[in-house]
């Protein structure tokens, strides 16, 4: 598939529209490697194609993370309960520093 240069389609754009409006896929290229075409209107991307990942996405397909197993707020609810009181926790950090 030829593709037409990023220049010649500004100088050229109204040609190239109206080529895309008869149903012909127009190739845009940027040193020689396909960056974007126009298309007729309506036209779904071709089956080839990857979907682009969100980054949760990609971290959730590359292993570093894995997807919640329940869905909701794990903070709301009667079933959460804190581990310290409130306070306490400023209590250990001061303790821990030395500051009495």
């Amino acid at each position: 598939m030829e593709g037409i240069g990023i220049r010649k389609l500004k100088n050229n754009l109204s040609h190239y529209v109206r080529q895309a409006e008869a149903g012909k896929r127009v190739p845009v290229t940027s040193h020689g490697r396909v960056v974007a075409e126009l298309v007729p209107p309506g036209t779904r991307p071709t089956a080839n194609r990857k979907k682009r990942l969100s980054r949760y996405e990609q971290l959730v397909a590359d292993g570093l993370i894995r997807p919640a197993v329940e869905e909701g707020d794990p903070f709301e609810g009667d079933d959460f309960t804190p581990l310290l009181a409130p306070g306490e926790g400023l209590a250990i950090l001061d303790w821990l520093r030395g500051d009495k």
